[in-house]
Formats: structure tokens, sequence, C-alpha cells
């Protein structure tokens, strides 16, 4: 009754919800308090919200109830046949080049499962939003949360032939000074790109005509002749093959970027977020894009 109060932000909404009236609603939560020995909503005579106390018992209710719903899961047909509707997060290039198809493959393979897919650059409140799956880049910093690498995709520096007829190609990553390099703010390295030589690590701070928050304008920039790109290689895989790019600075080392399938905290895995894991992981081993 209390998360789905504190969830409806209101108890007209959190009674509406249980099919309950707001007075049962009201008299649960009074007598919650008083058993807490502490107040978890501040009322006002137009507003509902948590107290400090309430949002961190809130969190702990969900934890909870997902435990409750994993136990339940763990003894029914569900912790060996994948079944029912699996919530999937995921960037917008890589979830609809990569993370979909690889969900249609799995769907033709388990008949009782459904698949919700999200393409967002972040994920939020996963648990809030009944997210099981988020596939994400680089590190995690929520610790409640599980991160599994997936694979790994190369990245690469690349500009297209007519802007490298107009401008020498850089032999070396400090000529990326003279260069106009577009960046993607959206994920790591940003403007800061890091190269490995026999001279150790090098990081060039670059700058140039455009700058975005998702990789697919910088690479459609790139084709047209404004600068230069360093983007994965699942990303520009595919115009390097058709001669729209060119990768330079091949024998500078450049650290990876790194897919992981994020998913919260649990003790036992349902069957469906266990099977997906193990089949995307072991798809994108077979796209030449990616490396473990």
């Amino acid at each position: 009754m209390f998360t789905s109060v504190a969830k409806a932000g209101s108890f007209v909404g959190g009674a509406r919800e249980l099919s309950i009236s707001r007075a049962m609603v009201t008299k649960h939560i009074a007598q919650l308090e008083s058993y807490l020995g502490t107040r978890l909503f501040n009322r006002t005579t137009r507003s509902l919200s948590l107290t400090d106390v309430g949002a961190a018992y809130l969190q702990r209710c969900k934890t909870i109830l997902a435990d409750i719903e994993e136990m339940e899961d763990a003894v029914t047909h569900l912790h060996t046949e994948p079944r029912g509707k699996l919530k999937i997060s995921a960037p917008t290039v890589i979830g609809a080049l990569y993370i979909a198809p690889a969900i249609a493959e799995f769907l033709s393979l388990h008949k009782d499962l459904s698949v919700n897919l999200i393409l967002q650059s972040n994920f939020g409140d996963m648990v809030d939003e009944g997210i099981d799956i988020a596939v994400t880049f680089g590190s995690l910093e929520d610790t409640s949360l599980i991160a599994k690498q997936m694979a790994s995709s190369s990245l690469l520096v690349c500009g297209s032939p007519n802007y490298f007829a107009k401008n020498s190609k850089p032999l070396v990553p400090e000529d990326l000074i003279e260069h106009s390099c577009l960046v993607n703010w959206a994920i790591p390295p940003r403007n800061k790109w890091l190269f490995k030589g026999l001279e150790g690590k090098r990081q060039v701070e670059v700058s140039g005509r455009m700058q975005a928050n998702a990789a697919d304008p910088i690479r459609i920039a790139a084709k047209k002749d404004v600068g230069l790109v360093m983007l994965p290689e699942y990303i520009v895989a595919r115009d390097i093959e058709k001669g729209h790019l060119q990768v330079v600075l091949e024998d500078y080392a450049i650290e990876p970027m790194h897919i992981h399938a994020v998913y919260p905290h649990r003790k036992y895995l349902s069957a469906k977020v266990r099977a997906f894991l193990i089949f995307l992981e072991d798809w994108l081993r077979t796209k030449p894009a990616f490396n473990e």
C-alpha cells in the first residue's frame, strides 16, 4: 500500500490502484507511520511528498518486493523456461542496429516471451521503470546494479576521402589539433582522445566545427567532409566497408568501448533475464564489429 501511494503521489491515486477507499489507505499509512515511529510523507492540502526517511524506506520496499517476485519465479516454471515480458533499455544506435535484431532471433527461440525495447541515451531507475536489462557503456556508478560485460568495440578515428583530399592525414595523435574533430558528448572519450604508442599513453584535447550528444549526427557530418570522428567500430563499420570513411592513426592503440548489460542486483535471476544475457553475449561475438 505504501509503495502504491508513493508511486501515485497521492492517497487518491494509491487507493485507485488498489481498488480500495481513500479512507482505508489513509488509515493504513497512519498505522504504518505510528508503528515505525516516523513520518513517511509530507502532507499539505495540495500535495503529498516523501520525507527523506520515506524515500529511503521506499527503496528498501522496492528491493524486498522484487526479491519476493524473484523467489516466486524460482519455484515456478519461470525459473526453467523463459516466459512473460522482458523490458530492455539500450542506446539508440546500438539498440537499432544490433540489440533489436538480437531480440528478434531470441524471440524466435522462445514463443512464450515478449519484449519491450526502449531506445534511450541513459536509463533511469531500473526498478522504478520496471527495466529488466539495460545495455550501456563504460563503468557503472550505481553499486546496487550488476554490470556484465557483453563485448567490446574498437574505437576508430575516421574521415571522408574528400576531407583527406583537402587536408593531410594525421600521422601522430598530436596532428589532430590541426583538424576539425567532431565530438560526441554522450559517451567517453568526448573531446579528450586517448591513444597509446611506443612512448606510452597520449591524450589529445580536440575541437571541431560540430558537437552532438549522439553518434549518428557526427558520423553523418564526417561523411559530408566536415571533419574527423572517433567512434566505435560497430557504428562506422558499414561506412568504412563502402568507402565513405577511411581510418587513420591505426598504429596507435585506442582503449575499446566496453558494452555492458546491467541488471538489478538479484540472488536469483529469472529465466528470461538469464537466458537473454547468455544469448546476447554469444550473438555479439559473431559480429565482426565486436570483440571479447
